[in-house]
């Protein structure tokens, strides 16, 4: 009989393991996929957006004025980093992510909204560029709120897994930007899409955020930070407390994600244009490419992420920045010998983000104590971001230019692969490990039991 017991009782543990995790999963992924659904209907639309809202006389000038507006909505995450990581550490995870989305959403479904320039002159382009600095400076606040309350949400021995879930999102709402632009593009002619079918993406995110509001609104607040709470240890100052105490975590998180980031622009959107301009390529397959890593990314990130669980974050991590170090220019190189190169270097360069895209979040959400998590996960990610993430494309096609060489991509990927790689050998593992530490509730007693050390799931490696 205590044989069925303990049955029953683990089955039901894991059960509400299950639905905790589906819940937290939903909750924090679905402000990325409105996030990155909103920035791939725009850097598709850019022509025609161009079109609309800025004068006729010269396409170019207009083109380039849309990129810029592209690229304040970038520079503005930084400050939004500062405003919301800090905010959720005050004031908790749950009302950021609510008023991130709302934020968010409502700024994207005001842009559709817009009349152009035709109709109310230079206003069109002084709101286009108010409303992505809303978007901008909300966004600023999305991933350290998302990625904070996911592995706090998460069960202890999922957590990598639930985490995943973050980027998994992130591709999920690319691929939606793409597939709507797919269908606008070849459903409606040049007149129909400039007149009123741009309008469609940025308007169906009003619904979306609308959805993630609700869902985020009706969730508790995670544990670790009720504890705070309930034992009156809620930082009044978490920015001062991170950069007075924690500045080598911030540098760490910081080395994680720049690895993280250089990879995914350079694979999922500079790749397209390299293959176009320097390979000779249709635009057509190069966009099939960046199609099918991204669907590949959806199946293996997560299992990545779970992998992390079961073998630690540091074997993980540190086998992908290893790789993407060893084959970057072989990669490149490869790319040379035709479209069956392209796509074999392409999809093991894919497969190597996914590794690094399903343990980089988690990893970096653990070093921080709870009391200053979402201001460190915050700051660090949005200024390697600004830094390092837009720049891609403009820093390829300057290097290309300047030194002759198409093979500079790789040298670069190489450059921030040691960058992450001397992250992570810096790093300890953490899998499995208690969030709460003595400095976040210090009367409290440890959470791990004698079976939930590290060393069960691979921290002692």
């Amino acid at each position: 009989m205590p044989t069925c017991n303990t049955t029953t009782t683990t089955e039901a543990e894991v059960a509400t393991d299950v639905v905790a995790l589906r819940r937290s999963v939903a909750a924090g992924a679905v402000g990325v996929f409105v996030h990155w659904f909103d920035w791939a209907a725009y850097a598709y639309l850019a022509g025609t957006v161009a079109t609309v809202f800025f004068p006729a006389e010269n396409s170019t000038t207009g083109l380039l004025a849309v990129f810029g507006v592209f690229a304040v909505s970038f520079g503005i995450r930084p400050i939004g980093a500062l405003v919301f990581g800090p905010l959720g550490d005050r004031i908790g995870r749950k009302r950021t992510l609510s008023l991130v989305i709302f934020m968010m959403s409502g700024a994207t479904m005001t842009i559709g909204l817009l009349p152009g320039y035709g109709s109310i002159g230079i206003a069109a382009p002084v709101l286009l560029v108010a409303l992505r600095l809303i978007q901008g400076f909300a966004a600023g606040g999305e991933f350290g709120s998302a990625a904070s309350f996911l592995a706090e949400s998460a069960p202890r021995r999922r957590r990598g897994f639930g985490v995943s879930w973050l980027e998994v999102g992130s591709l999920l709402g690319f691929l939606a930007g793409s597939f709507v632009f797919l269908l606008l593009s070849t459903g409606l002619d040049d007149h129909q899409l400039t007149s009123w079918g741009w309008r469609i993406p940025f308007l169906v995110s009003g619904p979306l955020g609308v959805i993630g509001f609700i869902i985020r609104n009706k969730i508790e607040d995670t544990p670790e930070y009720r504890a705070l709470e309930a034992n009156d240890t809620v930082s009044r100052s978490p920015a001062r407390e991170l950069l007075r105490t924690h500045k080598r975590q911030l540098l760490q998180a910081a080395g994680l994600m720049a690895a993280m980031h250089v990879p995914f622009y350079a694979v999922l959107t500079y790749l397209v244009t390299y293959e176009t301009d320097h390979l000779g390529h249709t635009a057509d397959s190069a966009a099939l490419l960046s199609t099918v890593i991204s669907l590949l990314g959806l199946v293996l990130v997560p299992l990545f992420g779970r992998l992390s669980d079961r073998v630690g974050r540091k074997p993980v991590f540190i086998g992908a920045t290893a790789a993407l170090l060893v084959v970057s220019t072989p990669a490149f190189l490869l790319m040379r010998t035709g479209l069956a190169g392209t796509w074999a270097a392409g999809l093991l360069l894919g497969t190597i983000l996914a590794a690094i895209l399903g343990t980089y979040a988690v990893w970096s959400a653990e070093i921080f104590p709870t009391r200053t998590r979402q201001s460190g996960l915050s700051i660090a990610y949005n200024i390697t971001a600004a830094l390092f993430a837009g720049t891609v494309p403009y820093l390829m096609t300057v290097l290309i230019s300047s030194t002759g060489s198409t093979l500079v991509p790789g040298p670069y990927l190489m450059l921030f692969a040691a960058g992450g790689l001397a992250a992570a050998l810096s790093l300890k593992e953490t899998a499995g490990s208690a969030l709460l530490r003595a400095e976040d509730v210090p009367d409290a007693p440890s959470e791990r039991g004698p079976e939930e050390e590290p060393e069960a799931v691979g921290a002692h490696k």
